[in-house]
Formats: structure tokens, C-alpha cells, sequence
């Protein structure tokens, strides 16, 4: 198959080679499953998560057995990885594994006409959609496909690692939990220093029934643009809006801190974290980029991770989704009139006031009245941050050297879409993944202050 052309011209030609599918190493011996609970169900109508890291190296046959024989042993602990989606007798989704699920999906393909260094480059997502499997698959349809697949793809100079994770099964720390731990036993550790606390119903116990229609057979469905489909609640595809810009911005160490330091010059107010100090940065400038009139409410999102925050709180290894998206708005005349001190102050005041209280609040009002979340809900004019540069993203090592790049790929992005990682340069440098509408991310390139060259 042949790829589409990236930002930087580059064609991609991708080669299927081989579809293997990985089992946990030992067998179970008997049928487990676990029920999805309220932290998990809303994300249904989500699609796959693709995450690509891409390495040097020059024995890719030999990267990708040592690939294949430390997926074998991370998935004996983390053996829902190598499960399906299911649903008991009384409707409620779960996840469902025995010996005869047939794992984890894997393919190995080549595009040895690209470099680490050509990725490395690249600002958009057009060249990595062809590294990373379940392009426009719904999460639902893990009923039918393994709930995580595996691409690794030989480049000129090394390989590149796409994955696709079924977000109804686990958030970004449960993610990267998993790939530092298969990192590990790639490397040679013998087990896995943190084992994944599987049971989610510790953090909720409701059953929730969702009447929500299944997909029949993965090989009738569309494997559509997920920049252009939504799932709406009644499980009917939308066609949304026009197609996207994306761009990685790269914040060294010496810019975070002058934004933060900057913004906490003022007497007074509790200080502003890293975290909410860029927020309120990218907030303001995306909000400029977009031409809002001064009425235009602006919406931000964040998705907080609520395993210390739930009463009992959950250990860092929950497996599982613990999020909650967080949200605070603004007119847009209101944000940029006043100075960074006002929108920082709402972020942080959001945030901090999402308590366990607030959270049992949040699940009582979805179980209630069940429906998949939208991106839409928000409003036309959110900015929504994912990820987080606390994941340590750039250490992990299969023994072959840290990533030359760690990025997203093209599935579940809208119009305001954050991404943001640890930076490659180390520290406090952090990579920002910005999806927009085309005109406002090519006011947003020329913003200097938002680029910090002023």
C-alpha cells in the first residue's frame, strides 16, 4: 500500500509483510473477564488510540523477535491487553480473555525509503498513518478486533513502533505503564517491577447497561477518515467538520520557564504549575489564531487523571481508564483582555475543586443518563489537552537506545485538540501536538509570542 504524502513531501511506501498474533507466554487455564465501569464506558465511541515511537537501529529482524518474545511475556500480567470486548447476560460490557482469544495483533511491514530523521521532521500526521494499525476504528469494535494492535514497520535506518489501544480499555498512564513494562522485559528484566492492579470495579462498582447498536463484522466496516466521523450516542456516524491542521510545537526548557515564571510575577495568587502555566498560554494564542469575536465563549478541557483523587484512591498501576474530562470557559474578549493571571486562574480553579466529591457527582449524573462522550460538548471553540509531559515517554528503551520521536497518530482529533509529551531534549522541555482548523494554525505558526522568539 502506498502512504499518504507527509508536510515535508515525503512519500511513504508501506509493505505488508506478515499478520501474526500474539498470546500471553503462559496460559490461564481458565476464562477471566472484568467489568468496564463508568470511567470506561464513555469512551466507546472514541476511536483507537495510536501512539508511534520510532527507533534506530539495523536488525530489524532481530528487533522484531525481541519485540515478539517481550509481548509474549508483559501480556501474562497484562492479559486483558490480549483480550476482546464482551458483554454478560445483563448487557454489561466487559472485557473478555481465555486461551483461545487470539491476542494481540501484530504486523510487520516496510518502508526502508524513510528515516528516523525524516520522521523526526515531520510536523503533521499524514506520514505516520500508515506506521500505526485501526485508522477510524471505533473502540466499540473491539467485540470483533484484539483490543491492542501492533505495527512494526522497517525503516531506512530503524523501525518504527505504531500502536493502536482500544481507549475503552485503558487511559494514557495504564499506556504507558504497559510500554515500559514490555520495554523492560525487551531489555532483559526478568519480571515486571510494577504489575498492573486489574480489577476496575475497585474504583466503581455500578453496572451500567448501554443500548448502544454493535458493528457486525470488521471486515464491512469503514475504515474511514477520523478526522471527519464521530459517533454520536445513539451510535449513528456524524460527518463533522472541514479537514485538519496539525503541528508539533517544541517548548525548550528556557521557554516553559519563562512562561511559568512570568506568569507568577504577580503577588497574591497561589502559584501556577507548569501544567497550568502553558495551558493558559495555549489557550490564549489558539483563542487569538481563531479570530473569536469578543462574545464568543471558549471553552478548555483538560482529562485529569483521578486515581489519587477518588475516595479510597487508586494505585499509580490501576489499569483501566481513571480520567475525567475537566472544563472552565470564558468570553473570548474576557481571556484576552485580561492578563494570563485571569485564564491560569480558572484553570487552576477547575482542577482543584474536581475532588472526590465532585467525581462521584460527575459518575452518578452520566450513570443516570448513559450516553458516549462527544468532542462537540464542549462547544465549537474548545481547546481539549490529552496526554501529559509526565509520562516518560523518551525512556522507553527495548535495548536498543532511546525513541528518535514518540508522536500521536491521526485518530481522535478535532478542532482544538492538545497533545502534549515529554520533550526529546530532556528537562522541563515539553513537545506540544496542536490539531486546527487550517487558517487559524497558519496564524498560530506566524504568532511569535506564542512561539516565544519575542
Amino acid at each position: 500500500m502506498e502512504a499518504e504524502a507527509g508536510q515535508n513531501g515525503e512519500t511513504l511506501n508501506v509493505k505488508i509483510t506478515a499478520k501474526t498474533h500474539v498470546k500471553p507466554k503462559k496460559k490461564l487455564g481458565k476464562k477471566e473477564h472484568c467489568q468496564l465501569v463508568t470511567f470506561d464506558l464513555p469512551y466507546l465511541g472514541f476511536y483507537y488510540n495510536q501512539k508511534v515511537l520510532f527507533y534506530k537501529g539495523n536488525n530489524y529482524e532481530e528487533m522484531v523477535e525481541k519485540l515478539k518474545d517481550g509481548l509474549e511475556v508483559v501480556l501474562v500480567e497484562f492479559y486483558q491487553m490480549a483480550g476482546k470486548l464482551g458483554k454478560d447476560e445483563e448487557g454489561v460490557f466487559r472485557v473478555e480473555y481465555d486461551d483461545q482469544t487470539e491476542g494481540v495483533e501484530v504486523v510487520e511491514a516496510v518502508a526502508d525509503e524513510i528515516s528516523t530523521e525524516d520522521l523526526s521532521a515531520e510536523e503533521g500526521t499524514n506520514a505516520f498513518k500508515e506506521l500505526i494499525p485501526y485508522n477510524g476504528i471505533f473502540n466499540l469494535e473491539g467485540i470483533h478486533r484484539p483490543l491492542l494492535a501492533v505495527q512494526l514497520t522497517k525503516l531506512k535506518d530503524g523501525l518504527a513502533i505504531g500502536c493502536a489501544f482500544n481507549h475503552a480499555l485503558l487511559d494514557g498512564t495504564s499506556t504507558w505503564h504497559f510500554m515500559s513494562s514490555w520495554a523492560d522485559i525487551c531489555s532483559g528484566s526478568s519480571t515486571i517491577s510494577v504489575p498492573p492492579f486489574l480489577d476496575r470495579t475497585k474504583s466503581r462498582n455500578t453496572r451500567v447497561k448501554l443500548d448502544i447498536p454493535l458493528p457486525s463484522d470488521p471486515n464491512t466496516t469503514s475504515n474511514g477518515d477520523a478526522n471527519n466521523q464521530q459517533v454520536s450516542s445513539n451510535g449513528k456516524t456524524e460527518v463533522a467538520d472541514p479537514p485538519l491542521r496539525e503541528r508539533v510545537f517544541k517548548f525548550s526548557e528556557s521557554s516553559i520557564d519563562k512562561i511559568k515564571s512570568k506568569l507568577n510575577a504577580s503577588d497574591g495568587s497561589k502559584p501556577f504549575s507548569t501544567f497550568q502555566s502553558l495551558s493558559v498560554h495555549i489557550w490564549r494564542h489558539i483563542t487569538i489564531a481563531r479570530n473569536l469575536k469578543p462574545e464568543d465563549i471558549t471553552v478548555f478541557a483538560v482529562f485529569a487523571d483521578c486515581r489519587k483523587r477518588v475516595d479510597a484512591p487508586m494505585p499509580e498501576s490501576y489499569f483501566g481508564n481513571l480520567i475525567q474530562a475537566i472544563f472552565t470557559g470564558t468570553a473570548a474578549g474576557l481571556l484576552l483582555a485580561n492578563p494570563p493571571e485571569f485564564g491560569a486562574a480558572m484553570i487552576q480553579g477547575a482542577i482543584e475543586s474536581h475532588n472526590a466529591k465532585a467525581i462521584e457527582e460527575r459518575n452518578k449524573e452520566w450513570e443516570s443518563a448513559p450516553k458516549m462522550i462527544q468532542y462537540k460538548d464542549a462547544g465549537p471553540n474548545c481547546v481539549a489537552v490529552g496526554s501529559s509531559p509526565r509520562f516518560k515517554v523518551y525512556e522507553v528503551d527495548f535495548g536498543w537506545g532511546k525513541p528518535e520521536g514518540v508522536r500521536s497518530g491521526t485518530n481522535n482529533r478535532f478542532d482544538g485538540m492538545v497533545y502534549l509529551y515529554q520533550g526529546k531534549s530532556g528537562g522541563r522541555s515539553i513537545d506540544v501536538e496542536i490539531s486546527l482548523e487550517a487558517g487559524a494554525m497558519e496564524r498560530l505558526q506566524k504568532d511569535k509570542e506564542f512561539l516565544m522568539e519575542v
